[in-house]
């Protein structure tokens, strides 16, 4: 087996060990919660086909739901994510640039990789923390809750990558 798929393997199963343990209990203000685990679906190869796309992401979203008590909606919204990131990726890199590499700031940019993984952090918040509220009653606490957590998400994810850079 490729050593590349046992380190990603090992990655994944270090973020769903800080998001259950760790990051779950994390309400800042009730308003922002982080989830780490959605840089492991922000960084993985351009080449990944799309059947496996959609089942990693729906895998990893459900061992999140099965340990966080949450039925489905993490599934849900990291399904959807693995759904629109092909076409995130088309928005934020170059058309010449070659089919299999890995997204991230040496690769892409900080500016494109900023944007990139805000835009799909924001469409991942925005579809979970709906499918949790399941209402419109109180649109500005959502829009807000989403705004927050978003912007937790995304400091966390840029400060993976720049600790897994180096």
């Amino acid at each position: 087996m490729n050593v590349s798929y046992w380190k990603r393997g090992l990655w994944l199963l270090a973020l769903v060990l800080v998001q259950v343990l760790v990051l779950n209990q994390i309400h800042i203000g009730g308003y922002a919660t982080p989830f780490a685990y959605v840089y492991f679906m922000l960084v993985l190869n351009r080449d990944v086909k799309r059947n496996v796309l959609l089942l990693l992401g729906f895998f990893v979203g459900l061992v999140i739901d099965v340990f966080s008590n949450t039925p489905g909606m993490h599934a849900a919204a990291t399904t959807l994510l693995a759904f629109v990131r092909p076409w995130l990726l088309t928005l934020f890199v170059p058309r010449d640039s070659v089919d299999d590499w890995e997204p991230g700031i040496r690769s892409m940019g900080f500016g494109s990789f900023l944007g990139y993984a805000a835009m799909a952090v924001f469409l991942h918040h925005a579809v979970l923390l709906l499918l949790d509220t399941f209402s419109f009653f109180s649109w500005t606490l959502l829009l807000l809750k989403v705004v927050c957590s978003t912007a937790l998400t995304t400091f966390c994810v840029m400060m993976m990558e720049s600790v897994r850079r180096k």
